[in-house]
């Protein structure tokens, strides 16, 4: 287990499918409902729409119409009114990412030119 805040992707099938990117952070995970799911490159952006935030023990939730699609831990890199720059150490190698925020409660989800180097 590490000190670092979590996260949780989760792919949701309720009320029509959908993926929800939920960050650890201030005590509770903040989160976002993304439509298309994670940008596949970084030349194609996806809509974020803030939702709620939702106790830590969803970290974990799963049922019938949700399930866990990657799930670890995340660290912030930059962050200003209206951009927030992180990377998501999941499954898989790390993915970084930004938030740019657009007109509330709206988002894009950007997958960063520059990613984080894998050690070999």
């Amino acid at each position: 287990m590490t000190d670092q805040p979590a996260f949780v992707l989760h792919d949701h099938r309720k009320p029509r499918p959908h993926f929800d990117l939920r960050l650890e952070e201030g005590g509770v995970l903040r989160s976002w409902a993304l439509p298309k799911g994670l940008p596949p490159d970084s030349a194609h952006n996806r809509l974020a729409v803030a939702v709620p935030d939702h106790d830590l023990d969803h970290l974990t939730y799963t049922d019938e119409h949700k399930f866990i699609a990657d799930i670890g831990w995340w660290e912030l890199v930059d962050r200003s009114e209206k951009r927030f720059v992180f990377t998501l150490h999941g499954r898989d190698a790390p993915r970084r990412f930004a938030l740019i925020h657009t007109d509330p409660p709206n988002w894009l989800l950007h997958l960063t030119k520059e990613q984080p180097r894998i050690d070999t």
